[in-house]
């Protein structure tokens, strides 16, 4: 079995948070790629990863729903934008340690989905469209019930 395969499986058994966790793994290969290039003077291939990071960037910020997820949606469509600049400046002026920092940004908030895709009620707070085909058929949380009394989770999407 090939590694795209694996990949494939992976994905496909995946709750719509873990295929959140994995775009950020992606985000963040593409910037460490990015900056071997800069070690390389690989420009083409700089390039080629940095497209690769704003779209995945792209994506996240198009899939945010403001009237969902209020001021955590405000806050990671800044952090997206932010992330945006700072990773075509990295790009711009072949930074590697802007290229890092970038990395190291991106991996807190990657941190912290992972903290969320442990929670088992994030499936029901995600929006429906970020949802897998099996999630789309969990009943929807009420806001206040998105609160474990066990586990203390408070998170919102």
């Amino acid at each position: 079995m090939d590694e795209m395969s694996y990949q494939q499986q992976a994905l496909a058994g995946a709750t719509g948070v873990e295929l959140i966790v994995a775009l950020y793994g992606g985000l963040i290969r593409f910037l460490y790629r990015a900056m071997q290039c800069v070690e390389e003077n690989d420009a083409h291939g700089r390039r080629v990863a940095v497209k690769k990071a704003i779209d995945i960037l792209m994506y996240l910020q198009a899939r945010l729903r403001p009237d969902v997820g209020g001021s955590v949606a405000a806050s990671l469509a800044e952090f997206y934008s932010a992330m945006f600049t700072l990773t075509l400046e990295a790009s711009h002026l072949e930074s590697r340690e802007q290229f890092q920092e970038v990395i190291s940004l991106v991996r807190n908030v990657r941190e912290a989905w992972v903290v969320v895709a442990r929670d088992p009620e994030a499936g029901r707070v995600l929006p429906r469209e970020l949802r897998t085909r099996e999630e789309k058929f969990l009943p929807p949380v009420e806001p206040h019930a998105a609160t474990s009394e066990a586990g203390g989770s408070r998170w919102s999407a």
